[in-house]
């Protein structure tokens, strides 16, 4: 059986207030419509079509996707004339299964309950019970249980109106069927639209048992129409994640200030302080310790590893037993070997620092290469750019730099070589050497400061 997935993702979102469309959104980092196609890639889809609109060039461009096929609803004239869109992209499957671009956070299994729900019948939806459900599409039943219809909010009778199980828009119904319906829609209602929902009252007409699948949590079918929605979702997918670590053995010291977004891979007896965010692709081993204010993005992280507070590791490589921090910058290709010490506010940036290096105070190093049991003093930088190009500095083993220290690029220490504070290295240092370029100190005996004159 192919399954073909149809997202529509056509609407404007004007309560979003926002020249954006709504379904680039952001929610963890992911635009809200990213999600969608994830769970419907996860269910084994043989297809998506997504259904776009407005700003649907920013759309297609945002989720460049060849797996993707883009329909357009040029008119926005409701669910059913917008399915009808994309039903010829649908033409060799055998079921389909409509989404919604802005209802992110859907999992595969609730998707995959509902079509294990759909191979029962032609027609399945996914329902769920809300204490307050203004707003939406009711489910109305016989006496037996039987879905007979669905009525909108607008368009239903006081008795309808108190009905709690309401109409997700989640459903998966057989191809051939579902296009004998669609072609039925008529756009006489309230709002003057071709309600996808009408498709059910036709099933039952013609004999059909009409079943449906519930949600876990009633916000996998929550929609985002606006900032403070987004903002909900976002506390709800965050707490979920949070859940999912702790579980796994990470220890959270408070999971309601840990944020996630993107793909986490963690080892065993972890610890991660408050307000620490992990983005991109990121690996923590085990016997990790993170502290406060941190951000991690796009790195490796090895096993033994101790990150203190207000750090910020971009596509970077930590070595085991490494010591970071606080107030550290690893900036991109970055690679530390293991045991290496990176204190407070020092930046790297293309740098490789190999075993039982330091480099623990007010410093900057770019572009270079730092061997093994090296010792970089406070204040030193390495001056790798000439406002054209780039040059590297090359630190041998058992290099000793004191502190203020500046290292003219391309410049190389020799192994054990010891440059002395307050030097400016323009040339390269024989191994063993000593490197000065201090000014003779002298002293003027007798001095004076200068006093204030009296007023």
């Amino acid at each position: 059986m192919k399954l073909g997935v149809v997202i529509l993702a056509a609407g404007q979102g004007t309560r979003m207030r926002s020249a954006r469309p709504k379904v680039l959104h952001l929610l963890a980092g992911t635009p809200l419509l990213g999600h969608v196609i994830g769970a419907a890639k996860s269910c084994g889809a043989d297809r998506i079509a997504v259904v776009y609109g407005h700003g649907g060039g920013h759309v297609q461009e945002a989720l460049a996707d060849s797996e993707l096929t883009w329909v357009e609803q040029a008119q926005q004239l409701g669910t059913g004339h917008a399915v009808i869109q994309a039903m010829p992209a649908m033409a060799a499957m055998d079921k389909v299964l409509v989404l919604y671009g802005d209802v992110p956070l859907i999992r595969p299994e609730t998707l995959n309950s509902l079509l294990q729900s759909g191979s029962e019948s032609p027609l399945s939806l996914l329902t769920v019970e809300l204490p307050d459900p203004a707003g939406y599409g009711r489910i109305v039943r016989d006496s037996t249980a039987g879905i007979q219809r669905i009525v909108e909010q607008k368009d239903a009778s006081p008795q309808e109106l108190l009905i709690t199980e309401i109409n997700t828009g989640i459903l998966v119904a057989q191809r051939d069927r579902l296009e004998g319906w669609l072609a039925k829609l008529s756009n006489e209602n309230a709002q003057g639209e071709y309600y996808l929902t009408d498709i059910v009252a036709m099933a039952v007409a013609e004999g059909e048992q009409v079943l449906s699948a519930q949600p876990a949590d009633i916000h996998e079918v929550v929609g985002v129409n606006d900032r403070v929605q987004l903002a909900e979702l976002e506390r709800c997918f965050q707490s979920l994640r949070a859940q999912e670590l702790m579980r796994q053995g990470v220890t959270l010291r408070d999971p309601a200030r840990f944020d996630l977004r993107g793909r986490l891979s963690v080892g065993r007896d972890v610890e991660i302080d408050i307000n620490v965010l992990i983005e991109g692709d990121v690996t923590i081993g085990d016997n990790v310790r993170i502290g406060a204010n941190t951000v991690i993005r796009n790195s490796r992280i090895g096993d033994g590893v101790q990150i203190f507070e207000n750090c910020v590791i971009e596509d970077a490589d930590v070595g085991g037993e490494s010591k970071i921090g606080p107030f550290s910058r690893l900036r991109p290709d970055t690679v530390l070997a293991e045991q290496v010490h990176i204190g407070n506010f020092v930046e790297l940036k293309k740098t490789r620092v190999d075993q039982g290096s330091k480099i623990n105070h007010l410093s900057y190093v770019g572009d270079s290469i730092v061997g093994k049991r090296v010792n970089i003093g406070a204040g030193t930088i390495t001056c790798n750019y000439d406002g054209a190009n780039k040059f590297q500095t090359v630190f041998s083993d058992d290099v000793f730099i004191g502190s203020d220290t500046q290292l003219v690029a391309p410049v190389e220490i020799g192994a054990g070589a010891t440059v002395g504070a307050g030097t400016t290295v323009t040339r390269d240092v024989p191994p063993h050497a000593l490197a000065l370029s201090r000014v003779k100190q002298s002293h003027v005996m007798n001095w004076e400061r200068p006093k204030k004159k009296p007023k």
